[in-house]
C-alpha cells in the first residue's frame, strides 16, 4: 500500500505508483516511520513483564476460569499458573488494539497495552488446552501437563465457595471453551460484546458470535467470578495418596538406576568420551568430522599475516581475545556447532546453512564480552558465533551469518555481543579507528569509541519508537583507504552503507553523502533481519515543485542481500525542509536501482502550499518521457512529470526510456 504522513501547515505528500489505486490524503513535508496499519502499539518485554507482575492474580484467575474443568482442580491450578508465566513474550510484540478493560472496570489494567497482549496470549493457550489432541499431529505444549510450576507430595486447589459458586462452576463446565471465554471476558474483564468478539477472533475462535450466544445461556453473575472459589492464587493444600507415593518412589529409583547404567554403556564410544556442555549427546564417527571438532586443529592466523596478504577478508583475521588458549571453551563451542542441544538458542540469517563445519574452522575470537564468553569461527562461507554465560553453559546461543565473497568494508566488523540496546564489535586488524555517528545528524561530529585488541566500546544501537525515529546510530570505521559506515540491522554482520549511481557507488561518510542519507536513515528499519549485505542510496532525480514551492529530491534505496536474491527497493520523495523522506513506491526481487538495470520510475500525489493538488513523477536520467493514465492524464518529455490532479485521484504511470524500452512505475 502507498505510504504518507501528515503535519498541519505543511505541503502535502501523497504516495502513488503505477497501479490504479486510491491514495490516502497526506498533509506533511516531514514523513516519519509508522507502525503497520491495523496493528496495536509495540510492547517491550520489560513493559509486558511489569504488566504480568502487576496483574498476575487476575490473569491466573482468567486462565483458571477458561480452562476445562475436566482437568481436575489441582492440574487446572498449575496449568493456569504455567500458561500465565509462559505468556511473557521473548521480544517486542504488537499488542491487541482492543482495550485491556472497559472504562469503569477495576483491577484490569485500564488501557495498558502490555496487559492486553498478555491477556490475549493467556486466552489463546487456555483455549488450546481445552481442545482434544489430534491423532495426526503432536499435542501442543498447552495440552500437556505443565513442567513448571510443580508441587511434589501436595494437592493444591482453591478455597471452596458456597452453593452459588458451585452452581456457576457446573454451568460453566457445560459450556464450550470459546463460550466459557466469552462469559469470562464479559463478566470478569467487563468488556462490551463487540470487544469480546474481537478478542475471541484474535485468540483463534472462528465463530465468536456463536460463542457469545452460547455464553448468554448462563445468567450473568459477575460478582461470583471474583470469589475465592475461582482464585488460583489463594490455595488449600492436602497430601497426596501416601501409600501409592511410596510405591511410585521405589519404582522410579529402580528405573533411574537402569537408565544410568544404560547411559554409561551408550555414552562411551570406542574412541573415548565426546565433548559435553550445551551440545546434544552424540559422537562424530567420520574422521573428518572428528577433526573439525578438535580444538587443537583449529586454524589460528598469525597477527601480522594481513600486512603481507593481498586479501582483505576474514581469512586474514588473526585470532584475538583472552581465551584463545582455553581448550575446553573451544571444544564446547565446536561441539555445540556440530550438534546444538535443545537448550541452545540457534539463529541464522536468511539463506545461511546451519550445519556442522566440513573441516577445522578458523578462530577469529575467543574471550569475555560483558557477562559472557564468546567464540567466533569462520569456515570460508559462514561466521559462527558461540556465546555462553560467564558461569555454566545454560542459556548458550549459536548464531550464523553468511559471508561468502566478503571483502573490504563487508569484512571489517562482526558483532561480538548485544546488551541493554548497545552493541560491541570486533573489527578487522587493518581498522585504525572506530567511532559512533548519528545518521540523522549529518553535521554532528562522530564520537570516538576506541579500540582495544580490535574490540570497540559499546555502541548505542539504532533508536526506533512507535511513530517516530529520533536517531539512527551507525559504526564509522577508519582504515588505510578511507572511512566507511556500517549499520546494525539485528544480525551478526553489519550492512555497508553507500551512496551514488548503481555500479559505481561511493562511501556514505562524505559530508554530501551524509546529507543524502539523513532523511532516509529510518527507512533502514524495513530491512532488519533480512540478511542484508549493503544498502545504497541514489538520488536519481531532482524536481522543481509547482507554485514556487522549491525543489524535491527523488532517492532510491536498495538493500542487497548476501544470498543474492530478494533485494528490497524503496523509491522515496523528500520535499524542501522535510526531516524524513516519504516512501513513494517499494518492491522486492527487482532489478530497479541495481547494477544490472538501474532504471526506476515512481510518483506521488502532492498538495502545494497554495492548496492545489498535483501528480508528480520522476524517472532516472535516461527516461525519455512519462505518461500518466487513469484518473489523471498527462505526459511530459524527459524524466519529470507534474500535472494538476484531484485529491484522492487514481493514477497509473508508464515511462519510455531513451532506447525505446517501456517501464512501469516501481511496484
Amino acid at each position: 500500500m502507498p505510504r504518507s504522513a501528515r503535519e498541519p501547515g505543511r505541503a502535502t505528500v501523497q504516495v502513488t505508483n503505477h497501479r490504479l489505486a486510491r491514495l490516502p490524503d497526506v498533509q506533511s513535508q516531514e514523513v516519519a516511520p509508522r507502525t503497520t496499519p491495523g496493528s496495536g502499539p509495540v510492547v517491550d518485554v520489560e513493559q509486558a513483564e511489569a504488566a504480568l507482575v502487576e496483574h498476575y492474580p487476575r490473569l491466573v484467575r482468567l486462565a483458571y476460569l477458561v480452562l476445562p474443568p475436566g482437568l481436575g482442580r489441582t492440574r487446572r491450578v498449575l496449568t493456569a499458573h504455567a500458561l500465565v508465566q509462559r505468556a511473557l513474550p521473548r521480544r517486542r510484540a504488537s499488542a491487541s488494539v482492543i482495550p485491556a478493560q472497559a472504562a469503569g472496570g477495576t483491577d484490569g489494567g485500564g488501557e495498558d497495552p502490555g496487559y492486553s497482549l498478555l491477556r490475549l496470549q493467556v486466552l489463546r493457550t487456555a483455549l488450546e488446552a481445552g481442545r482434544p489432541p489430534k491423532r495426526t499431529a503432536w499435542p501442543r505444549r498447552s495440552q500437556l501437563p505443565p513442567l513448571f510450576p510443580q508441587v511434589w507430595g501436595l494437592k493444591l486447589f482453591p478455597r471452596s465457595g458456597g452453593a452459588e459458586e458451585l452452581a456457576l462452576d457446573q454451568q460453566l463446565s457445560a459450556l464450550s471453551g470459546p463460550a466459557r471465554a466469552a462469559y469470562v471476558l464479559r463478566g470478569l474483564e467487563r468488556l462490551p460484546e463487540d470487544h469480546v468478539r474481537k478478542v475471541l477472533s484474535a485468540a483463534g475462535v472462528t465463530r465468536p458470535t456463536a460463542a457469545l450466544r452460547e455464553a448468554s445461556r448462563v445468567p450473568r453473575q459477575d460478582a461470583l467470578l471474583e470469589s475465592p472459589e475461582f482464585d488460583p492464587c489463594s490455595l488449600q493444600a492436602r497430601p497426596t495418596d501416601l501409600m501409592r507415593r511410596r510405591q511410585h518412589t521405589k519404582a522410579a529409583l529402580a528405573a533411574a538406576g537402569a537408565a544410568v547404567v544404560c547411559g554409561v554403556l551408550l555414552a562411551v564410544p570406542s574412541g573415548g568420551w565426546g565433548p559435553d556442555g550445551a551440545a546434544a549427546p552424540g559422537y562424530a564417527q567420520n574422521p573428518a568430522a572428528r577433526a573439525a571438532l578438535d580444538p587443537a586443529k583449529v586454524t589460528k592466523v598469525p597477527p601480522t599475516a594481513w600486512r603481507t596478504s593481498a586479501r582483505t577478508d576474514f581469512s586474514v583475521w588473526p585470532a584475538r581475545g583472552g581465551l584463545t588458549g582455553d581448550t575446553a571453551l573451544l571444544r564446547r563451542a565446536l561441539a555445540v556447532w556440530s550438534r546444538p542441544g535443545g537448550s541452545v538458542q540457534v539463529s541464522a540469517t536468511p539463506g545461511t546453512p546451519s550445519g556442522a563445519p566440513a573441516g577445522p574452522p578458523q578462530l577469529l575470537y575467543a574471550g569475555r564480552v560483558d557477562a559472557a564468553r564468546v567464540v567466533i569461527f569462520y569456515d570460508g562461507l559462514r561466521l559462527a558465533r558461540y556465546a555462553e554465560p560467564a558461569r555454566g553453559t545454560d542459556g548458550a546461543a549459536l548464531d550464523f551469518a553468511r559471508v561468502d565473497a566478503a571483502t573490504g568494508a563487508e569484512a571489517e566488523a562482526v558483532v561480538l555481543g548485544r546488551a541493554d540496546g548497545n552493541v560491541r564489535y570486533l573489527t578487522a586488524p587493518w581498522v585504525t579507528k572506530a567511532a559512533e555517528r548519528d545518521l540523522l545528524e549529518p553535521s554532528a561530529e562522530a564520537v570516538d569509541l576506541g579500540l582495544q585488541d580490535g574490540v570497540t566500546a559499546p555502541l548505542a544501537g539504532p533508536a526506533e519508537a512507535t511513530g517516530s525515529c529520533s536517531s539512527w546510530n551507525v559504526l564509522q570505521l577508519t582504515e588505510g583507504s578511507g572511512i566507511r559506515l556500517l549499520t546494525d540491522l539485528g544480525e551478526l554482520t553489519p550492512a555497508h552503507l553507500t551512496v551514488g549511481r548503481p555500479g559505481a557507488p561511493g562511501e556514505a561518510s562524505e559530508p554530501e553523502a551524509l546529507r543524502t542519507w539523513s532523511p532516509f536513515a529510518c527507512s533502514l528499519a524495513a530491512v532488519r533481519s533480512q540478511g542484508v549485505r549493503s544498502v545504497n542510496a541514489w538520488e536519481f532525480a531532482r524536481q522543481t515543485l509547482p507554485d514556487g514551492s522549491g525543489s524535491a529530491a527523488w532517492v532510491c534505496t536498495r538493500a542487497d542481500t548476501w544470498r543474492g536474491d530478494g533485494p528490497r527497493v524503496l523509491a522515496q520523495f523528500q520535499t524542501p525542509g522535510g526531516r524524513y523522506g516519504a516512501v513513494a513506491a517499494k518492491a522486492e526481487g527487482v532489478t530497479a536501482c541495481g547494477t544490472k538495470d538501474p532504471h526506476v520510475l515512481a510518483g506521488v500525489l502532492w498538495k502545494s502550499a497554495e492548496g492545489r493538488w498535483y501528480l508528480l513523477a520522476a524517472g532516472s536520467s535516461d527516461t525519455g518521457s512519462i505518461r500518466a493514465t487513469g484518473g489523471v492524464t498527462g505526459s511530459a518529455d524527459g524524466n519529470l512529470l507534474a500535472v494538476r490532479a484531484a485529491q484522492g485521484a487514481q493514477a497509473g504511470l508508464k515511462g519510455t526510456l531513451e532506447d525505446g524500452r517501456t517501464i512501469s512505475g516501481l511496484r
